[in-house]
């Protein structure tokens, strides 16, 4: 009986998708999907493949039912109207907009064209929509609520270094929800007793400089996240570790590859379900109709390998509350 439903539901859901990819196969070109990563494809690779899993499942195929023209930051927030700019130019159907800047970037290019963000961290206060509820205009996706969690972070940071006294927040002060995380963590630090020092990072040239300055100051690193800091989170740990600072990060990405600590939401549940609010516009819901979502996963991670090589032990009832340890 199961089968035989599961049978139904997928034909029905085939039956839906078609129209729209038969009108536009009539048309001369398959529905197209505009994507902008701020950051790299490398970066961005695990959550791309959630993305384009989900739409799959939907019905949605690339090279078959959908083409999708992807377009890289690399890290380069100055690149993101030009690209912006390119995809309103090739007429897609839709565009997904990976980061705030590349969000806008879109919006100021059309306000015709439907635009999905997977990730924002103060939609609000970034001028991309007008509530989360009624988002108005052609913009909807998901809130990182990421202004919100610094303090959860820097709460899980001195649990883990309960000795801990003197903190830098690194930090991309271009990027307008980077500030409004950079006051939480510096509200929270500072009512925890912390000393905290700022690392201004505006390009990755600066990432540098900016360990050599904070050598022998402190004694942890708060990375907020961004897509500049996200594209160059390699050469952040590299150094860190160099220097033998501990990192807390809001990415699961950058404890991947050397970071201690992260807590935020999980970005791969948050692209797929991107995926279906743009199954949503494909078909055609207007953005201004789809209520702007949360995240409802949030992990904590640790990365083991990089904690004992610094001579850390993590408190076993941090290792007891987090998503996953890698060892």
């Amino acid at each position: 009986m199961s089968s035989r439903r599961d049978f139904i539901t997928l034909l029905g859901g085939a039956a839906v998708a078609w129209p729209l990819a038969a009108r536009a196969q009539q048309q001369g070109k398959l529905p197209t999907l505009g994507f902008i990563v701020a950051t790299t494809a490398s970066a961005e690779s695990e959550r791309i493949s959630a993305f384009l899993q989900r739409l799959r499942e939907l019905g949605w195929i690339e090279g078959r039912t959908i083409a999708i023209e992807f377009r890289y930051g690399e890290g380069h927030a100055d690149r993101l109207s030009e690209l912006a700019t390119e995809l309103v130019r090739l007429k897609v159907d839709a565009i997904v907009a990976q980061s705030s800047p590349a969000v806008l970037a879109a919006k100021q290019a059309t306000s015709v064209i439907p635009i999905v963000f997977p990730v924002s961290g103060d939609p609000i206060g970034s001028g991309l929509v007008a509530s989360l509820a009624r988002p108005g205009g052609n913009v909807t996706g998901l809130s990182l609520q990421q202004t919100e969690l610094g303090g959860k972070r820097i709460e899980f940071l001195r649990e883990a270094l309960p000795g801990l006294r003197r903190l830098a927040i690194m930090a991309d002060v271009d990027n307008p929800v980077t500030r409004v995380e950079m006051r939480e963590v510096q509200d929270t630090s500072r009512a925890l007793g912390l000393d905290v020092v700022t690392a201004e990072i505006r390009r990755k040239e600066d990432i540098v400089p900016a360990f050599e300055a904070l050598k022998g100051r402190v004694e942890a690193i708060y990375v907020a996240a961004s897509p500049l800091l996200n594209a160059n989170r390699v050469r952040i740990n590299t150094w860190a570790l160099a220097e033998r600072l501990p990192t807390m990060h809001g990415m699961r990405e950058s404890v991947e590859v050397g970071g201690v600590l992260s807590y935020g939401p999980n970005f791969p549940d948050l692209f797929r379900r991107a995926a279906e609010i743009v199954d949503k516009v494909l078909r055609g819901t207007k953005p201004a109709d789809i209520p702007v979502e949360q995240p409802t996963r949030f992990d904590l991670v640790v990365n083991l390998v990089t904690a004992k090589a610094l001579g850390l032990t993590i408190p076993p009832t941090l290792l007891a509350r987090a998503d996953e340890v890698i060892e």
